[in-house]
C-alpha cells in the first residue's frame, strides 16, 4: 500500500473515494491525525495529515515516529511526502515543483530514530524492525540513496507528462522551526548545498527507511528562501501558494499511483540487512 503524507496546507486529498477512517494508537505514541484509507485509480492508498486535521503540530513537534508507525500497522510499503519548501537555489521559482533526491538535517531536538539500543521501545510483531526492536539492537542504516529511485522516477515521468514546472533533483535542508531562517542561515545552507528548506523532511524520511519503506518527496516551492526575499516572510504566503496548487497535486497523485508497480524492485526494502551491530 501507498502512504501520503501531507504538508502544510494538504489536510486532505477531496474528490478521492474515502474507503474508512482508522484511529491507530502505536508504542510511539498517537499519529498527528487519523488515518483516511481511500480509493484512487483502484488503488488503496492511505493519507496521514502531518500537522493535523486543523494544524495543531509545529514541526518540532509532529510525532513522527507514531505516523511512520501507524503506516507499518496498515500494511503501507511506499511513503508519499508532499511538502511547501523555500526555496535556495536561484533557478527555482514559487510554484516549481522538487523531486527530492538528498537531504540536509539541521534539527536540534527530534526523536530520530526507532532503534535506540536497550532503550528501544519493545513492540509486537514478527517483521525485522519488530525483531529488531524487541531484540535492542543498534542500527546504522544506509543513507546513500534515502530517497526511493524507483518512486523519483515515477514522479519526474508524471510531472513531465503533465508538463509541469520540475526539477528532478534537489537538496532538502530540515531546520528546526517552527520560525523561519535568518538571510544568514540561507547563506550557510546555499554554500552547503542545500536548493530548498523546509522544516519537516527529517525526521520523516530517515525513520520511513528505519521501517524498510520506499520513501518520496514531492516539494512545492512557495516562497524564496530568507534573504533571497525581499519581502517579510508569511505563513499565509506558504497556505495560499499550497491550495493555488491543489487540483494540480490531486492530479499528480492521481496519475502517480497507478505508475508505481505493485512489486517494489528498488534495494528499499533490503535496507535493514547487515544495518545490526
Amino acid at each position: 500500500m501507498i502512504g501520503i503524507i501531507g504538508g502544510s496546507g494538504i489536510y486532505n486529498i477531496e474528490g478521492a473515494q474515502v474507503i474508512k477512517e482508522i484511529n491507530i494508537s502505536t508504542p510511539f505514541g498517537e499519529p498527528s491525525s487519523p488515518v483516511v484509507i481511500m480509493n484512487i485509480e483502484g488503488k488503496e492508498v492511505a493519507f496521514l495529515s502531518r500537522h493535523g486535521k486543523e494544524h495543531i503540530y509545529p514541526p518540532h513537534l509532529v510525532p513522527y515516529r507514531a505516523n511512520l508507525w501507524a503506516f507499518r500497522e496498515i500494511g503501507v510499503s511506499r511513503v508519499l511526502s508532499l511538502f511547501a519548501v523555500g526555496g535556495i537555489n536561484r533557478k527555482l521559482k514559487p510554484g516549481d515543483y522538487v523531486v527530492v533526491s538528498d537531504f540536509i538535517d539541521l534539527t536540534k531536538n527530534r526523536e530520530r530514530t526507532f532503534y535506540e539500543g536497550v532503550r528501544s521501545v519493545k513492540v509486537q510483531g514478527e517483521d525485522k524492525p519488530a525483531q529488531l526492536l524487541r531484540a535492542g539492537k543498534v542500527v546504522h542504516i544506509d543513507v546513500s540513496l534515502a530517497y526511493c529511485p524507483e518512486m523519483r522516477q515515477a514522479l519526474c515521468s508524471v510531472l513531465e507528462s503533465l508538463n509541469l514546472p520540475f526539477h528532478s533533483y534537489g537538496v532538502y535542508a530540515c531546520t528546526e522551526g517552527p520560525r523561519f531562517e535568518t538571510p544568514a542561515e540561507i547563506k550557510a545552507i546555499e554554500k552547503l548545498g542545500g536548493d530548498v528548506v523546509g522544516m519537516t523532511g527529517y525526521p520523516e524520511v530517515v525513520l520511513a527507511r528505519e521501517l524498510a519503506m520506499c520513501y518520496a518527496s514531492l516539494c512545492v516551492v512557495a516562497n524564496p528562501a530568507a534573504g533571497i526575499a525581499d519581502y517579510r516572510l508569511t505563513s499565509e504566503e506558504v497556505i495560499r501558494e499550497m491550495r493555488r496548487k491543489e487540483e494540480e497535486l490531486k492530479t499528480i497523485i492521481k496519475r502517480f499511483v497507478p505508475r508505481l508497480p505493485h512489486e517494489r524492485h528498488c534495494d528499499c526494502k533490503k535496507v535493514l540487512e547487515s544495518a545490526e551491530v
